[in-house]
């Protein structure tokens, strides 16, 4: 490959694909186009055009090789952006629902202010649930699917149990849905996100510079993934790393994950999407990679 194109996609591959997803969807909220379909159909856009500019410059290129996880990735993609839309088409239209007499939501702002201020609920939410998630012991068995990826590529930044995709995002559509936030905003912001989440998974060897210290991108989220994990709790932003920086769980991991591995201590840990769905119930379901024997009693106990 021409030292120019490996350029090219390096530095403007997150510019491009992401600015022009979120771009013509902002465009699309402004114009009153219907969420769907047109949102869902540039998000899979943006996702497709991730998945071949994966193929043509992989961050590693172990990681282009099924793990057999393809089949099982493309469920739980499928199965968590429905979850994830219908929550969110369901609680924003019972936010439209909210009189005027009461909505705390500033509808009379300009859209782009309405859509920032979304993001910033939903972004909080996502921070303080995943990072509660590494905590709570019930939490972790349904956030273990997540981190069980044993490669990090474009699908599976949807790798997660449908219920703890819900709680995720579940406390900040609350907020959003009692202030009476617009239904076509919130849903945009997910829109705007899905592309986010499978740069911020991808096996592609891009860079935003400095902005990784703002934006949640793949050169400090691959960390967050390493096996090791004690060295993984950090950089939990799903789209910024505002809180990341405000809460001192930011580590500048750029350039130096080298041939870490990513996943789970645990090489028993179900491969299929049917086992993973159920294991989080399952009363032999793994501890967190991490803790010893005498934490994993203590948990046991309690």
């Amino acid at each position: 490959m021409s030292i120019p194109l490996r350029f090219a996609i390096r530095w403007l591959s997150y510019p491009l694909v992401f600015g022009g997803c979120a771009s013509f969807m902002i465009w699309a909220l402004y114009a009153g186009i219907p969420y769907w379909p047109t949102t869902p159909i540039v998000a899979a856009a943006g996702l497709l055009l991730i998945a071949g500019l994966e193929r043509i410059q992989p961050f590693r290129r172990a990681w282009l090789e099924d793990h057999q996880d393809t089949l099982t990735d493309l469920l739980h993609m499928l199965v968590n952006l429905s979850v994830i839309q219908f929550t969110a088409e369901f609680l924003a239209k019972l936010g439209d629902a909210v009189p005027a007499s009461v909505r705390l939501f500033p509808i009379e702002s300009p859209l782009w202010l309405q859509l920032l201020l979304v993001a910033a609920v939903l972004d909080l939410s996502l921070y303080v649930m995943h990072r509660i998630s590494h905590r709570v012991h019930w939490l972790w068995r349904f956030h273990m699917i997540h981190h069980s990826a044993e490669r990090l590529y474009w699908m599976n930044g949807e790798r997660r149990h449908p219920l703890h995709a819900a709680l995720m995002a579940g406390p900040g559509l609350v907020v959003l849905l009692i202030s009476g936030a617009p239904s076509a905003v919130v849903a945009t912001w997910f829109g705007i996100l899905t592309v986010h989440l499978a740069f911020q998974h991808s096996n592609l060897d891009y860079s935003v510079g400095w902005l990784r210290h703002v934006l949640g991108v793949a050169e400090v989220h691959r960390w967050h993934h390493k096996r090791d994990f004690e060295d993984a709790q950090v950089n939990f932003g799903e789209f910024s790393t505002v809180w990341d920086q405000m809460f001192g769980t930011f580590y500048d991991s750029a350039g130096k994950l080298g041939e870490a591995e990513v996943g789970l201590h645990e090489k028993d840990y179900p491969r299929n999407y049917f086992g993973q769905f159920i294991d989080p119930v399952h009363p032999t379901s793994a501890y967190p990679a991490g803790h010893n024997s005498s934490e994993q009693d203590e948990i046991r106990n309690t």
